[in-house]
């Protein structure tokens, strides 16, 4: 049998042809081998992505400010003469070595200076046995209120009448110093979120020539919104600071967008997880915003100097409680974060154009936005593109800054325990005269029904008068119920007492753990579920539309929630020791939590697509955070927080573990039967949906026009760079050319001689 020869001008098989022929395989099986492969990989990258966002936000801010203690928080120190000012330094020295770090200055003056210049936390002029402590609340209210903690008891050990002053008070519609802090995450935000969806849904506008002009319109844009919730509405600017604080925010905005668009050159679609470790999970701690930056671990003053959050922050602080003093240095760090990121971008894309290859992306990973086939109109898409960091900032800063601008007693709930019912019925008229709304009192005259009480977490603290057989008041907490309303009820009742010549007593029913001493552990892991549950429908929703079908995301959802719940206990546990124990109830509750909030992204997720960002960061985050009784006590806050609270899934998730970690499950049952109504009511909703209007299983198809001017593009790039290539072979081969001729001169010369 002979054997035909073999066709000189057959093209040889490619790597991927022989690997089929070797597994005999057809074109067919190999195209389906390969859909299955890819369907594997997208359902991975469903756990994936939520994995690295939620753990990377988690583990970073638990890790940092679950414990938080005083460490090397600067200090001045001025007396009459050298030897006091020493002596009390070394009196300071030998009780709180690590929480100080000690400036002696000559006078009061220079002293005072320091501490409006935010050179120090606090100062302290003595004067004889008389010392005023000099502090600023408008530098931050953790840092003035740590390092009172610290200097107050050694001044007072040491014989001194202390005269507390501050230098730089907070307005009383923002005694908390809010308006900075949230306008600043707000802007931060908008900077790197807006270019992270741009790369994978029009990476046209990535165009450098594109990018900075929009940048900079959307800067103003962005910043504008900030002034108007911020000023007009809520009133926290004040309408003099109105320019100086729109340009400080548009240009925080535009320094954190040109550094992400920097990021999506050098990462890619993957850009959005480096722009939130940057700007968020390292830049929050370090902003020194809502907590000093003097009880966070060591790196986190370091990082305060150069982050774009702390410049930002503390450029905003300047401008809104120090009347500008101080802001110059921080904006300046804006300005050359925003104009090195600029440089480096234009010198990649030049390189890239070199290389020839295109300097922006021509893949789209998110066809569509609003849950529809991708807009053939560019106007439209572009307008769904913005209108979604649009809406989350505005939905921010209206729901977050108007609930927590004012933090101030409201019908907080306190019993008043006297010898007999009537004597506690008086004391509580003449308080309500005095302060009409704050408190809601409850009158008794048995002092272990009160106690009971507030262990049960049914009021948030008790004033019990004094009596025959107890001379002294005493003021009962818990402060594992809520940290910030039992401070409250301490320094309120605790004032008085002192101003009826009582004697006062504090007793802490239910005090926080050390690995937990400010309590934000709760807040933290669960703000962990939500995030987890509500992150899988977003990237499955794009990344892996096959499972969206009920039948197929529930086992999904299932395995996930089990998952995350276990990584999140993990990084609350073992890897941050914020939470010790309790593995079996955190890990049930923790997948129930986490399955109901993807159900409730789901219902919004059927209906509108991406866009149920906007309504479901609304329930779960905006309005959430505010009525969990985590960062804030509910009743420090608007009324309507108060009923939220008993409805919303974060509420009751940070309720479980706050119950499961430090009131041996009491009250947990009510939190678990509002996470099972969502899940279930959802569930039901969705299937109701799904009736109604057919599951996408599919990406929906770049509009052909749209693909083909993405395939010009490419192409052009590789015409460039196959022109680059062959004159770069060109003139290699002229060199060879060259060099043959000489060595034949060299070879005639050398005959002829």
């Amino acid at each position: 049998m002979s054997t035909a020869p073999a066709d000189p001008q057959s093209t040889p098989p490619s790597r991927r042809e022989a690997k089929q022929e070797q597994q005999n395989l057809t074109p067919q099986e190999a195209a389906a081998k390969r859909a299955k492969a890819e369907k594997i990989g997208r359902t991975v990258a469903v756990f994936i992505m939520p994995l690295m966002i939620v753990g990377m936000m988690i583990w970073g801010y638990l890790g940092a400010m679950h414990h938080q203690e005083a460490k090397n928080m600067p200090v001045a120190i001025s007396a009459t003469s050298s030897s006091a000012a020493e002596k009390f330094a070394k009196s300071l020295e030998e009780q709180n070595s690590d929480a100080v770090d000690i400036t002696i200055v000559d006078s009061g003056l220079e002293a005072r200076t320091q501490v409006t210049d935010r050179d120090v936390t606090a100062a302290v002029v003595l004067d004889d046995k008389s010392a005023t402590l000099y502090t600023a609340s408008g530098a931050g209210v953790s840092s003035s209120s740590a390092i009172t903690a610290v200097l107050t008891p050694v001044l007072a050990e040491d014989g001194f009448t202390i005269n507390s002053q501050d230098l730089a008070p907070l307005p009383e519609n923002d005694s908390m110093g809010m308006g900075a802090m949230l306008l600043s995450t707000a802007m931060i935000t908008a900077g790197y979120m807006p270019w992270s969806l741009a790369f994978s849904n029009s990476p046209e506008l990535l165009k450098r020539r594109r990018a900075l002009p929009l940048l900079a319109g959307w800067s103003l844009l962005l910043s504008g919104l900030g002034i108007l919730i911020g000023g007009p509405i809520l009133g926290v600017i004040p309408a003099a600071s109105i320019i100086p604080v729109w340009g400080t925010l548009a240009l925080g905005v535009f320094a954190v967008g040109s550094s992400q668009v920097l990021l999506t050159r050098i990462f890619g679609a993957m850009a959005v997880i480096p722009g939130m470790f940057l700007f968020m999970v390292l830049g929050q701690p370090a902003s020194n915003m809502g907590m000093s930056v003097y009880m966070l671990p060591k790196i986190f003053p370091f990082l305060h100097q150069f982050l774009p959050m702390p410049a930002l922050g503390e450029a905003m602080r300047s401008v809104l409680y120090f009347d500008g003093n101080g802001a110059g240095k921080h904006i300046l760090i804006l300005i050359a974060g925003a104009v090195a990121a600029v440089l480096l971008t234009t010198f990649i894309d030049f390189l890239r154009v070199r290389k020839g290859k295109s300097p922006t992306p021509t893949q789209i990973n998110v066809v569509s936005l609003h849950g529809g086939a991708r807009p053939k109109n560019r106007a439209w898409r572009y307008i769904t593109l913005g209108a979604v960091p649009f809406g989350m900032i505005a939905i921010m800063l209206t729901a977050m800054l108007g609930a927590m601008q004012e933090p101030t007693p409201r019908h907080m709930p306190v019993a008043l325990v006297g010898s007999t019912t009537e004597q506690a019925q008086q004391m509580a008229d003449s308080l309500n005269e005095s302060m009409e709304g704050k408190f809601d009192f409850t009158i008794l005259d048995n002092a272990d029904d009160a106690k009971a009480m507030v262990e049960a977490q049914d009021l948030t603290g008790a004033f019990i008068l004094p009596n025959q057989d107890d001379p002294q008041a005493t003021i009962y907490t818990a402060q594992a119920s809520g940290n910030a309303a039992s401070q409250v009820v301490v320094q309120v009742f605790t004032q008085i007492g002192q101003s009826q010549k009582m004697a006062v007593d504090h007793q802490e029913l239910a005090p926080l753990p050390d690995n937990d001493n400010m309590g934000t552990a709760t807040m933290y892991s669960g703000m962990g579920w939500v995030m987890a549950g509500f992150m899988v429908i977003m990237v499955g929703s794009t990344a892996a539309p096959h499972v969206r079908p009920l039948k197929k995301l529930i086992p999904l959802l299932a395995v996930y929630s089990a998952f995350m719940s276990l990584v999140l206990y993990l990084i609350a546990g073992p890897f941050t020791n914020a939470v010790d124990g309790h593995f079996g109830k955190l890990f049930s509750v923790g997948m129930l939590a986490i399955f109901a909030v993807a159900m409730l992204t789901t219902v919004f997720n059927r209906l509108i697509g991406m866009l149920c960002l906007l309504p479901t960061m609304l329930l779960v985050m905006f309005l959430g955070v505010p009525a969990s009784n985590g960062a804030l006590s509910i009743y420090m806050e608007p009324r309507m927080f108060n009923i939220l609270h008993d409805i919303l899934p974060m509420p009751a998730a940070v309720e479980s573990i706050r119950s499961i970690l430090y009131f041996d499950s009491e009250g947990l049952s009510a939190h678990l039967v509002t996470l099972a109504i969502w899940a279930l009511v959802c569930l039901a909703v969705t299937m109701v949906i799904d009736q109604l209007k057919p599951v996408r299983t599919t990406s929906y198809p770049v509009p052909e026009e749209e693909l083909a001017a993405l395939q010009g593009r490419a192409l052009e790039a590789k015409a460039t760079e196959a022109a680059q290539g062959a004159d770069q072979i060109d003139a290699e081969a002229q060199h060879l050319i060259h060099d043959d001729q000489s060595k034949v001169e060299e070879e005639k010369d050398t005959v002829q001689v």
